[in-house]
């Protein structure tokens, strides 16, 4: 899948395929003879029916589990609003390429394969409180890029980013998406507190105004106040509902990446979990909004897909239980109501 023109993306947004209803209910059913009371495992069961309607299968599994990376540079850095340079971004994809970061720790630890994917870091979009951070060519150039990056046969994609400014453009996004003053979405990211933060708050706040006219589509949003990366996560998400591939989201950055599209149509997080709710302070409410209960809640806020990849042990360990487990006629266990 790309998006060649606008339409296609709005065509791709508005044509999204359903959960396999089938698949869902016999897994129900399997979960009712395993030797277990009903409801025991919690959420452990309702990710299980989850992964089995989404990948079309009774009893789902992960063969091949991908965590994707996106990496791009925003112009709105030059307004100050990071602990770190614009130049920390290359760095960082060279850390993952090298092997070095949390990513590749934690991707590792779940059983993902990883890809990173650095979109134009020699071009970084424009300053958002001036212009729309990109053209029309360059978002459907970064969209297409994130739905490339969702390769057939994957039973789990885990989302994440790297851009030093972005979560900038995230409170603007969520903003521009759900309402709200700058202050009620601005947070830390890098580490920004005190004055700083306030300036970061101002920043934003020019932000949403100097696009207060624009069109509230999807499309639009993302390209004027999103980035590289946060479009391609959009691109990723809306692919991977198309292939039936069930999506584990990060944090604040991954999830505003997702909300223009839900404020449109809220069923595109449908075949999304979240991983983890960050400690960046506006993504709690975000999750609210997008429908999406956390799997996890560790204080993370790193980015890169941390999060998610860290939940995605909490997946296959559904999965385990629902693939593993005895029925109660296998093990010569008498079930409830006998």
């Amino acid at each position: 899948m790309d998006f060649p023109d606008i339409a296609a993306f709005d065509a791709a947004l508005a044509t999204l395929p359903a959960a396999d209803e089938a698949a869902i209910e016999a897994a129900r059913a399997r979960q009712g003879q395993l030797t277990k009371p009903p409801g025991s495992l919690g959420r452990l069961e309702e990710i299980a029916l989850f992964m089995a309607g989404w990948q079309g299968r009774a009893v789902p599994r992960i063969d091949h589990g991908r965590a994707v990376v996106f990496a791009g540079n925003h112009g709105v850095a030059a307004q100050g609003v990071s602990a770190f340079p614009p130049a920390v971004t290359a760095q960082m994809v060279a850390n993952f390429e090298a092997g070095g970061a949390a990513i590749n720790a934690l991707s590792g630890s779940a059983g993902l394969a990883l890809k990173v994917v650095p979109l134009a870091l020699d071009r970084p979009t424009q300053d958002f409180t001036t212009a729309p951070a990109m053209s029309e060519a360059e978002c459907l150039d970064a969209l297409s890029a994130g739905a490339a990056a969702v390769e057939p046969g994957l039973d789990l994609l885990v989302l994440g980013e790297m851009g030093i400014a972005n979560s900038t453009a995230a409170a603007a996004l969520a903003a521009r998406s759900f309402g709200g003053s700058a202050l009620d979405w601005v947070g830390p990211g890098t580490g920004v507190t005190g004055a700083a933060l306030m300036h970061k708050a101002a920043v934003i706040g020019r932000a949403i105004a100097v696009h207060a006219d624009a069109p509230l589509t999807p499309f639009e949003t993302l390209r004027r106040v999103g980035g590289r990366e946060i479009a391609a996560i959009a691109g990723a998400v809306i692919a991977a509902r198309h292939r039936r591939v069930p999506v584990l989201l990060d944090g604040f950055i991954c999830c505003a990446a997702v909300a223009p599209l839900a404020a449109a149509v809220p069923a595109i997080t449908a075949h999304c979990l979240a991983g983890h709710r960050s400690a960046e302070p506006g993504h709690g409410r975000l999750l609210d909004r997008l429908g999406l209960a956390p799997l996890l809640m560790l204080d993370m806020r790193l980015g890169e897909g941390s999060g998610a990849a860290v939940a995605a042990g909490i997946v296959r360990a559904a999965l385990a239980a629902h693939a593993q487990m005895a029925t109660f006629a296998e093990a010569g266990v008498a079930s409830s109501g006998a």
